[in-house]
């Protein structure tokens, strides 16, 4: 998480989620370092998690990942605030991971895309985000910045299409990807499930060290904060 999402979360200035954040690393239960271009994150640490009494496992910092990680972020609080209608719950990708390793006889989080992989357990997708609607709901959130192979993309929205637990796949994308994503949706005949979302960047720097004015996740998270 960056500043900026902790202090929206909170609703802080920067300067104030800066003072709890720097509390919270001299207390040991979070630890910083300077992402891409000079942003600074922050991950709870193993003490943190005995804390909270979390069975998550301490997360990883993944330079590969960082971009995603930080628009997952925004969308969650997003979705907090309400942007996407009221939730009975925000299930994040490793919360879902982490159950069903947990426990492999209960049904799975995971979307089945058939076949087994090489450690002998069935092929599974994870969304980024399942969100749970208080009628009883599940919209997928899949935040999509760079474009998988057709076959892969494929595979996955059948997976979708086939599973009945699964009301909607959100799309959150770059516009050339997101037609990739229509025209594979449109081929499977899954038009209705599957609905596609422009994501800009704002006001974190972009990947390509440009700033500019996450906007779609962040102006969602606010207007869902204005509206409670």
């Amino acid at each position: 998480m960056l500043t900026q999402h902790v202090a929206a979360m909170l609703g802080v200035s920067r300067r104030t989620a800066g003072e709890r954040l720097s509390a919270l690393r001299s207390a040991g239960l979070l630890s910083a370092r300077q992402g891409p271009y000079r942003s600074d994150c922050h991950q709870i640490t193993t003490r943190g998690l005995r804390l909270i009494a979390s069975r998550l496992p301490r997360p990883r910092f993944d330079v590969a990942t960082y971009w995603h990680d930080v628009g997952i972020a925004w969308l969650w609080l997003a979705a907090r605030s309400g942007a996407f209608g009221e939730l009975a719950d925000i299930v994040s990708e490793r919360r879902m991971r982490s159950s069903d390793g947990a426990d492999p006889s209960v049904e799975p989080f995971g979307v089945r895309l058939g076949g087994y992989g090489a450690d002998g357990r069935a092929r599974l997708h994870y969304a980024d985000l399942l969100l749970r609607t208080q009628n009883g709901h599940r919209i997928a959130i899949e935040l999509e910045l760079s474009g998988k192979p057709r076959t892969r993309r494929q595979s996955i929205l059948s997976g979708y299409g086939i599973d009945r637990r699964i009301d909607a796949v959100v799309y959150l994308v770059d516009p050339a990807v997101g037609r990739a994503v229509s025209a594979s949706a449109r081929r499977l005949g899954l038009g209705s499930l599957v609905h596609v979302q422009r994501f800009d960047w704002d006001p974190v720097v972009r990947p390509d060290g440009r700033s500019t004015t996450v906007r779609t996740a962040q102006r969602l998270a606010d207007r869902g904060a204005a509206a409670r």
